[in-house]
């Protein structure tokens, strides 16, 4: 098979990483890819988000299945563009990619099936937002209502940031047109956690229970960003929760889009919190969650391609996934001023001391190969991926791989991983 990945970042890394691997793969391509894809795809100069140019790419290199990355390129219908020309590409159409990219859609379809979530309202007018705010009191959870690159919700601990939150969005629309619309929702309390699946609209493939950190810093405090590390599978996800889970939230959401005419193919991402209540969901995404799968699939033994090949024809009720009895973390390594203005350009030192290491991996994301050196160039620069028997392990592995290296700049959280290492064995 000749295989196109579309998207620049560490997951497409992941991706490409766990593709070449397959009996099945002839080629990897990837548009627009990164320094470190280049070792492993030959990179081609198309923009994610330019999806007429990768459908006649695909089309003109007989690609047999395209795979896409990043939420921006679902956004805009790519999938409806590669199937008009008859092309095979594992993911959602525009339409279903509304899961993801529009959240009050997402908050109505779970009112509608009585899929369990937070209380909430959605807003266009910027006064009637702040009267709702002043009656629901704090905390409260203000949410931006399109793609925001995972940076669109924000918690309000005082009136006055909850004021200047609902401003931020409506007013000097820091998102531009994504936040327009705003979703105000009561924060949930509890421990937050991502069930990915492979659906064929259908049937429900669960990949492994990951746990990732949004805040830039450690505690948990600073900005959100994309994402700052995860690990998996998480402890806290045993299987009466993941029965619970697929019963009440990812079953209802496949069969509830199918119901709406919109049947959701490729992946279904639930970003969960744990209440005292029961799980309760905080956002859908349609794709695979960044940097969720890159400590997801060292752990998958199954060979990935027959999981995409089958979500595209329907037939993954077929399709069985074998894992490895270990544990997986992911620690991003970022510029420095990331999630906000940050230098590019950083030469990155020592990643050669990590070749061919067992149980490591560093999957590139905004990197830049120049003359034989790798260059920073972008905000969460590199995943350094580490695999263990325990989480212990995992992490150890990883954080004395992150010591051989480094970039001016460089920041990362010392403490991915504090909920689960803290949890007692066999503690739920």
């Amino acid at each position: 098979m000749r295989i196109l990945v579309i998207g620049s970042g560490g997951r497409e890394h992941a991706l490409l990483w766990k593709l070449s691997q397959s009996s099945e793969v002839d080629k990897l391509y990837c548009a627009p890819g990164n320094g470190g894809i280049g070792e492993l795809a030959e990179v081609v100069d198309v923009g994610s988000e330019d999806v007429e140019a990768l459908a006649e790419f695909a089309e003109n290199q007989d690609i047999d299945l395209a795979v896409v990355g990043p939420e921006a390129a679902l956004a805009k219908g790519i999938v409806d563009v590669f199937e008009k020309r008859g092309l095979r590409i594992f993911g959602p159409r525009k339409a279903a990619a509304k899961l993801e990219s529009s959240k009050s859609f997402a908050k109505n379809l779970m009112k509608k099936y009585k899929i369990p979530t937070a209380q909430f309202a959605v807003f266009d007018d910027a006064q009637a937002a702040r009267a709702y705010v002043r009656q629901l009191g704090v905390p409260i959870v203000i949410k931006a209502d399109g793609l925001c690159a995972g940076k669109g919700t924000i918690v309000a601990h005082t009136l006055s940031e909850a004021l200047g939150a609902v401003d931020l969005l409506m007013e000097d629309k820091i998102f531009k047109q994504a936040g327009e619309r705003i979703i105000i929702e009561e924060r949930l309390i509890g421990e937050e956690v991502s069930i990915i699946v492979g659906t064929d609209g259908v049937t429900a493939l669960p990949l492994a229970a990951s746990q990732d950190h949004k805040r830039l810093l450690d505690g948990d405090k600073g900005p959100n960003t994309g994402g700052m590390g995860a690990y998996a599978p998480a402890p806290v996800v045993d299987d009466v929760l993941s029965k619970q889970v697929m019963e009440e939230v990812i079953l209802p959401t496949i069969h509830g889009m199918t119901n709406e005419g919109l049947a959701l193919k490729g992946v279904l991402y639930a970003g969960l919190m744990l209440t005292s209540d029961g799980p309760k969901v905080l956002e859908y995404n349609v794709r695979f969650g960044d940097p969720e799968i890159q400590a997801i699939l060292p752990l998958l033994k199954s060979d990935l391609v027959p999981l995409l090949d089958d979500a595209v024809e329907g037939r993954l009720s077929l399709t069985q996934c074998a894992w490895e009895k270990a544990s997986c973390a992911c620690v991003v390594l970022a510029s420095g001023g990331y999630p906000g203005e940050f230098a590019i350009g950083k030469e990155i030192r020592g990643l050669e001391r990590l070749k061919d290491k067992p149980d490591l991996w560093a999957f590139h994301a905004g990197t830049k190969k120049d003359r034989g050196r790798f260059l920073s160039w972008g905000g969460r620069v590199l995943n350094i991926v580490g695999r263990g028997a325990t989480l212990e392990e995992a992490f150890k592995r990883a954080y004395e791989a992150i010591g051989e290296i480094g970039f001016d700049g460089m920041q990362y959280r010392k403490d991915i991983g504090h909920r689960a290492l803290k949890r007692p064995v066999g503690a739920k």
